[in-house]
């Protein structure tokens, strides 16, 4: 039996040198947080930014976020003009879902029920009614408005509900020097339609994106004269 137990000595030493070496690459710190993600619930570490009333915005004009709020749903109030978050962010993830309502036998293009999200007041990702409506695509809904074309069209029928889910990366700047461009990744209704594409700099309807040195800034909500609405939205710092 001697030659058995030197066999099973010789096994045991080689399982604790693997061990000893798999160790190595253990990494133990730091351990991630613990986050509570229910279904159809707000992640424990995310900001809520619709909850009972409009607290957490204000109009881009100053004063007041003087949008139609109701039963957990934001609806534009034309003419009243962007809403922005009181606070400010960089880094992001957020949800949302939102709705266009049925459009009106003229509305065709870009008029038919328009509205935007922009990422820190300038990096505009694009709301619209792109359900069998013909428009430029570098500003159909999933676009970064006037600059990267979705890669499908995942658009609902007006009056149903969309989703957006998006991973925001903040540019950096070495003073006023662009150091770093940011990024951003958009899914719509569980369909990846911005892969972590570069973001070229500022929305500009007319001319080319630019970047302009700044710091963390508001989320902001365009008002583009249409009754689109908005709910379920938040937003976490990454």
């Amino acid at each position: 039996m001697a030659p058995l137990a030197f066999a099973d000595n010789t096994e045991s030493a080689e399982r604790l040198e693997r061990e000893k070496q798999a160790a190595k690459t253990e990494v133990w710190e730091p351990v991630p947080a613990v986050v509570s993600a229910k279904k159809n619930e707000v992640p424990s570490d995310a900001i809520a930014l619709l909850t009972g009333d409009l607290s957490a915005w204000e109009s881009v004009k100053g004063g007041e976020a003087n949008w139609q709020f109701s039963d957990g749903e934001l609806t534009v109030k034309p003419g009243a003009g962007d809403i922005k978050t009181k606070q400010s962010f960089c880094d992001v993830q957020l949800h949302l879902e939102w709705k266009v309502p049925q459009p009106e036998p003229d509305m065709e293009g870009q008029q038919r029920n328009n509205s935007g999200i922009f990422f820190q007041q300038r990096y505009e990702i694009q709301v619209l009614d792109s359900y069998n409506n013909a428009t430029y695509p570098n500003g159909q809904a999933g676009s970064v408005y006037k600059q990267t074309i979705p890669l499908v069209n995942a658009m609902r029928a007006p009056g149903e509900w969309q989703e957006y889910d998006i991973i925001f990366k903040a540019p950096v700047f070495d003073g006023e020097a662009l150091e770093s461009p940011g990024y951003i990744t958009v899914i719509h209704n569980g369909v990846v339609v911005q892969n972590h594409v570069e973001i070229q700099g500022t929305t500009e309807w007319i001319g080319a994106p630019k970047y302009n040195a700044h710091g963390c800034e508001p989320l902001q909500l365009q008002d583009h004269g249409n009754l689109v609405s908005f709910r379920n939205m938040w937003v976490r710092e990454l």
